[in-house]
């Protein structure tokens, strides 16, 4: 200590920072302990939430609930990590995932696993693809949905700024019956399902079991008619003709009707070669899948709510879908997502990736994609929102995101991301103004968890 006095001109505190600027925090991995978890909820997609899990180091992980899943889907796992070691993720995972179910119930034990990740990386002064096994490409291409617009003269030029200057080779776009609601002939047994807004409503009636939008694929038997379906082809075709055939168009959001009309619309569509049909049936309808996947040529694809590989095993083993199509807030995180592709590339299949959230998990699903062979393309929902990619800073310089590819960290550690404070505290969800406060009441665990006798 007495040779630190001879720096000339600082005080105590200077000279204590310049000279262990260059220590590592990552010198004690082995002795890492879990000491907090604390959130904030971003308005991102209406209520996305962002965790940090601290350690007894000063090394923290960033990790994220899914969109729209609440932040105490995440808390509550809080007592059963405390006093753990983050870099033995997988067993910490095994010790959790009990607690995630289907979709949004699975994002709490996905954003513990993306903040380990992170702090693991940042323990071992490693990206977090290096720590999956390595790196098949330093830059992941990205797809962003088509934007709507109220003329085809202002769809076309935003179309245009879509591709030539914000650079994005791959699109997707919603081919809805929502969109035939005001077109006289175009549905059959719609106007029993329309809300007191007179819409046909895929969202934002969780409180209602048995609206249109919470009722499965096969029980709401409204189908398409001729006039709907050429009205449909012509606003794919629409698309198609602004884009080109070099970039492939993916479609999404059909809305809640059965196998056979799904049928009905897929073949109507197949002349414009699109990339996939994503979601017509409920991803656990296997045998709906099988019957829609032979009948098509459009590649099928589903997987966005699907928690686990062991829930994807039944559409890979018997090729119900073309690809699969993991949400890594949704199916276990990084490592868990990886072995998603990994699996499904022995059948055969790629692997794209839906993502809707905060920097957060885009950057962990970009970490994923860079180690994984079979990748496709990633989701960006949130090319339009100019501060998102504000909300963090890369620890290791450059942007995010250029021309449509989304940049992989070559040695930033961890996710290699920093949340720019302020910027979050600007987007915070007005339900909830929480930033990053104590959760001392999610210390004590209340149950004997074990799941076997």
């Amino acid at each position: 200590m007495g040779g630190i006095f001879l720096t000339s001109g600082l005080s105590f505190q200077d000279t204590i920072a310049q000279t262990t600027s260059k220590v590592s925090r990552s010198s004690a991995p082995s002795d890492l302990k879990i000491t907090d978890m604390r959130y904030a909820l971003t308005d991102v997609m209406g209520g996305t939430a962002i965790i940090r899990i601290d350690t007894n180091q000063g090394i923290y992980g960033w990790g994220e609930v899914r969109d729209g899943a609440d932040a105490r889907y995440a808390l509550m796992l809080k007592s059963r990590i405390l006093g753990m070691n983050p870099c033995n993720v997988e067993k910490i995972f095994k010790t959790i995932k009990q607690f995630g179910g289907q979709s949004r119930a699975a994002g709490g034990v996905c954003a513990v696993e993306m903040a380990l990740w992170d702090i693991c990386g940042k323990a071992y002064d490693v990206p977090c693809w290096q720590l999956l096994g390595g790196q098949y490409r330093d830059k992941v291409r990205l797809y962003a949905d088509t934007p709507e617009a109220d003329s085809p003269e202002e769809q076309r030029r935003l179309i245009k700024k879509r591709v030539e200057d914000e650079g994005y080779t791959w699109l997707k776009m919603d081919v809805s019956i929502a969109d035939l609601v005001d077109v006289p002939g175009a549905l059959v047994n719609a106007e029993f399902w329309k809300n007191e807004r007179g819409q046909l409503a895929q969202w934002g009636d969780q409180r209602n079991y048995m609206s249109y939008g919470n009722t499965r694929h096969p029980f709401t038997q409204v189908q398409i008619t001729e006039k709907g379906l050429e009205h449909l082809q012509q606003v794919v075709e629409n698309v198609r003709n602004m884009v080109g055939y070099d970039i492939p168009i993916s479609t999404d959001h059909y809305g809640h009707f059965d196998v056979n009309n799904h049928i009905r619309l897929g073949k109507a569509l197949e002349k414009y070669r699109l990339a996939w049909l994503e979601d017509m049936a409920p991803w656990d309808h296997t045998e709906d899948w099988i019957t829609l996947t032979r009948a098509l040529e459009t590649p099928t694809t589903t997987g966005e709510d699907i928690y686990l590989l062991e829930n994807f095993k039944p559409l890979i083993h018997a090729k119900a879908v073309d690809i699969v199509h993991p949400d890594l807030a949704s199916s276990g995180g990084l490592l868990e997502t990886k072995r998603i592709g990994d699996y499904a590339e022995e059948y055969g299949m790629g692997m794209a990736m839906h993502q809707a959230g905060t920097p957060v998990s885009f950057m962990a699903n970009v970490h994923c994609a860079a180690a994984t062979q079979n990748f496709l393309s990633l989701e960006h929902h949130s090319v339009d929102v100019p501060w998102w990619e504000d909300l963090v800073t890369m620890t290791g310089g450059g942007e995010m995101i250029t021309k449509g590819y989304a940049n992989v960290p070559p040695t930033a550690p961890g996710l290699g991301i920093e949340l720019n404070m302020d910027v979050v505290k600007e987007h915070l969800d007005p339900r909830d103004d929480t930033f990053f406060a104590p959760t001392p009441e999610w210390n004590e665990v209340r149950s004997h968890d074990r799941i076997y006798s």
